[in-house]
């Protein structure tokens, strides 16, 4: 009979390693250069990025609008611009940087990444969001707006 922890603990050659860690690293390389092409391109200068079609038409923001303006302020390491501009999409970069460690941690050690989000952790996103769009189109949630 085959000892199961011998086989978790032995050593893998680096190449097998490596290989595990090849999805990932693209996954991070593109995310670092859409963030660094915003960083390099200023959404606040107009012409550069579409006019998100919400604001556009209806005058209302949509829960996305100030995410470019968040993402080059948060790459320029202004966390409050960051935060004013789109508040979820900051809490969104950290946990993408949570979930994306996590996944490095378990595709090293040749364990899969699951993320498992059953209805009820749907429906909470979902509402944070709605919410989060409602307060930033109310008077009172003049702080929200990007």
């Amino acid at each position: 009979m085959r000892d199961v922890n011998a086989d978790s603990q032995r050593v893998l050659p680096p190449t097998r390693v490596l290989s595990r860690l090849a999805v990932p690293a693209g996954v991070l390389a593109a995310v670092a250069g859409a963030f660094a092409y915003v960083a390099a391109v200023d959404p606040n200068e107009p012409g550069h990025y579409p006019v998100c079609p919400l604001l556009r038409y209806t005058g209302l923001y949509c829960p996305g609008c100030g995410g470019l303006r968040s993402a080059h302020a948060f790459v320029h390491g202004d966390v409050m611009a960051a935060l004013h501009a789109n508040a979820v999409a900051v809490v969104g970069y950290l946990g993408f940087a949570v979930l994306w460690t996590v996944w490095v941690v378990r595709a090293a050690r040749g364990r899969p990444m699951r993320v498992d989000l059953g209805p009820p952790h749907l429906w909470a996103l979902g509402t944070l969001l709605l919410v989060f769009t409602v307060v930033r189109n109310l008077p009172v949630g003049g702080w929200l707006h990007p």
